[in-house]
């Protein structure tokens, strides 16, 4: 890897693109610092005190910028569920699904959808949380002050995903999935150095330091396997004759990703088991609040037990959930069948899309099984630890499901160069 980035360093262009890749993170770690106009500061540190729930995903998210409440603190998070919520709405209108296949025209469509889907989002959840879950840390709540604090999260956001667009154009990699990598790694260096704080004045003992960096080593590496494995089915064209010229006869293969789903099933799983603690803010005294902290919270007694088996039981849905929304089995067996494709020893037809579904069914259960316990095993491991790496199976997945990829695009334009790379 060293040698890859060390040879595309000595080539002009490609050096051109991974400085302004730079130069936008650090834009963005620069605003993430530029507080929001009109909120107490001392509240806002108060209302994270202790405190979980989908307060803290979202602050993961942002890299920090939701706790302190900066001009990114929506971060990112309105234009992922734009997008999700376009890839659904293309599965399910026959309009969009017509306009996803007409190239790169329905292509910049859809992301202009999704862009004005980003900004409607983004203005709902500013005020939401603006006159709802922040309103006792605003200064003045008067109609103006409010206004000023929704927009300027919501032209945050609208940056944030200009930004991102242009990382994708002019530099490396994908911009949004770079930007959510840049706020998780952000967390890195004080976590360290409040590990090293801890084990100074004993209050972590070195035994359980070296357990933690075999057991975050084995992790990642777990998660790499995953990430990267794919059963690849093979597929073989019958030869057919068209006027003079002859075409098929060739083989190749339909690659099924083990974790065709990604990271969304986690965020799924996330957001919904912490919705309840997020309500717990607006219900702080009471049966309601006690029940959930006790019972539905990672840090409750037996909460961290019911919490992670539930967890890890939404996640092995939502896996085979989204993995039944991205990859159709009846539509590649036709698709097959029109161009004389078959799968040696299974008929065309219904036959192969039976056999794709139990093949995928396997398959994602081994993801989804996977999924579940790199999600759940780093809750438990704080739990029961003094350590303050606070890096959960999402903040995993994406950062090195986002350092794969990058990787990958730049060892593309090393191949070009008659480079070698370090991924076979």
């Amino acid at each position: 890897m060293i040698s890859t980035l060390r040879n595309a360093w000595k080539i002009p262009d490609l050096r051109k693109k991974i400085l302004y890749t730079l130069m936008m993170l650090a834009v963005f770690r620069l605003g993430a610092n530029i507080p929001v106009p009109g909120m107490n500061k001392e509240v806002l540190e108060s209302m994270f005190t202790g405190q979980g729930g989908l307060l803290n995903f979202f602050n993961f998210i942002s890299g920090g910028a939701f706790k302190n409440f900066t001009i990114f603190a929506l971060s990112i998070s309105p234009y992922i569920t734009a997008s999700i919520i376009m890839n659904l709405l293309t599965i399910a209108i026959p309009s969009l699904e017509a306009l996803a296949k007409e190239g790169e025209e329905g292509r910049k469509k859809i992301a202009q959808y999704t862009r004005y889907g980003t900004v409607v989002l983004a203005v709902i959840q500013a005020i939401g949380i603006s006159i709802g879950l922040f309103r006792r840390a605003l200064i003045s709540t008067d109609v103006w002050s409010i206004s000023v604090v929704v927009i300027t999260l919501t032209a945050g956001t609208a940056f944030l995903m200009w930004l991102g667009e242009q990382i994708t154009e002019k530099g490396i990699g994908n911009g949004i999935s770079l930007i959510i990598f840049a706020g998780i790694v952000s967390r890195i260096p004080v976590g360290t150095f409040q590990t090293f704080r801890k084990l100074q004045v004993g209050d972590v003992s070195i035994v359980s330091l070296i357990i933690f960096v075999v057991l975050a080593i084995i992790i990642i590496a777990g998660v790499i396997a995953i990430q990267q494995g794919t059963r690849k089915i093979p597929v073989q064209y019958a030869k057919r004759v068209v006027g003079r010229k002859m075409y098929g006869g060739h083989s190749t293969h339909i690659p099924l990703k083990v974790n065709q789903a990604g990271v969304i099933p986690v965020i799924f799983a996330i957001s919904l088991l912490q919705f309840p603690l997020t309500l717990t803010y607006f219900f702080q005294n009471g049966g309601f609040s006690n029940f959930v902290n006790t019972y539905l919270s990672p840090t409750g007694n037996p909460g961290v037990w019911i919490y992670n088996i539930l967890y890890a039981i939404l996640i092995v849905f939502f896996t085979y959930f989204y993995t039944a929304v991205t990859f159709n089995p009846v539509e590649v067996a036709n698709n097959m069948k029109k161009n004389g494709g078959f799968i040696p020893g299974i008929r065309p037809g219904r036959p192969t899309s039976e056999y794709l579904s139990r093949t995928l069914n396997r398959i994602t259960l081994a993801g989804a099984l996977f999924l579940a316990v790199i999600a759940v095993m780093p809750s438990i491991i704080l739990n029961f630890t003094d350590l303050q790496f606070r890096f959960g199976g999402t903040a995993l997945l994406i950062a090195i499901g986002v350092s794969l990829e990058t990787m990958k695009q730049i060892e593309a334009q090393m191949v070009m160069r008659h480079y070698q790379g370090f991924l076979k």
